[in-house]
C-alpha cells in the first residue's frame, strides 16, 4: 500500500509499445494502457514529469548470450537489420496512442531489461530533482522489475502500479509483485496513486 508520493514524482512506463500491445499476456493490454493513461493524464495535471520508455533489443549483448531461453532476437548483422528495418516498418517502437504523448515528455529508449542502464533516464530524474518514481507498464518481472531494481540502488522510492501492468507469465507476474516490489517500494492502484497525487508534500 502507498503510503505517499513525494513532491519530485516522476511517472515512468515502460515499453507500452505498439508491437508489445500485440503479444499474449497474463492480463489484457487495453486495461493496462487506459490505466497508464489515466496516470499520464493525472502528472499532467500536476505538472509532473512524465517518462516513456521503449524497447529496441536488436543486437543488444543480452540477445547473444547462452541461455535455456532463448531470446527470438537475430545475432548476425545481416538478419538484425532486416529485423530492425520489418519492425520498424510495422510501427513496433511506436508508443500506443492511448498514452496522449507531447514533445516535452522524457523519453528513453533501452537495450534491454533496466530503463537505467546506458541511457540518459538517471540524469534527466536527477536535473528535475525527483527522488521517486510511480512505475508501471511491460513486463513485470522484465523491463519493470528491471528498472525497478536499478531505481532501488540509486535510492529512488519507488510506487508501483499493479493494475497498470502486466506479464507474459501470470506466476512472473506475481512473483515480483508479491515477492520482490515489496522489498524495494511500495504498491498500490492506479486510483490510489492518483488519489495521493493531489496530497504529496
Amino acid at each position: 500500500m502507498i503510503t505517499t508520493i513525494d513532491k519530485s514524482t516522476a511517472l515512468v512506463l515502460i515499453d507500452l509499445q505498439k508491437g508489445i500491445a500485440g503479444i499474449p499476456l497474463a492480463h489484457p493490454f487495453v486495461g493496462v494502457a487506459d490505466n497508464a493513461a489515466k496516470l499520464v493524464s493525472a502528472f499532467r495535471k500536476e505538472g509532473l514529469p512524465i517518462v516513456f520508455v521503449h524497447v529496441n533489443p536488436i543486437g543488444s549483448p543480452f540477445t547473444m548470450v547462452r541461455s535455456e531461453k532463448k531470446s527470438g532476437m537475430p545475432t548476425d548483422p545481416a538478419a538484425q537489420k532486416q529485423a530492425l528495418e520489418a519492425m520498424e516498418a510495422s510501427s513496433f517502437f511506436s508508443l500506443v496512442p492511448e498514452l496522449e504523448t507531447r514533445p516535452d515528455d522524457i523519453y528513453i529508449t533501452k537495450r534491454t531489461w533496466s530503463a537505467f542502464h546506458e541511457t540518459p533516464l538517471h540524469e534527466e530524474l536527477q536535473k528535475r530533482g525527483v527522488t521517486q518514481i510511480v512505475l508501471a507498464g511491460v513486463a513485470t518481472s522484465i523491463g519493470v522489475e528491471g528498472t525497478a531494481r536499478d531505481a532501488n540502488v540509486k535510492g529512488y522510492n519507488i510506487a508501483f502500479v499493479r493494475d497498470a501492468m502486466t506479464d507474459m507469465e501470470p506466476g512472473a507476474h506475481n512473483n515480483s509483485l508479491d515477492i520482490i516490489f515489496p522489498r524495494i517500494g511500495e504498491i498500490d492502484t492506479t486510483d490510489s496513486v492518483i488519489a495521493h497525487l493531489s496530497q504529496r508534500k
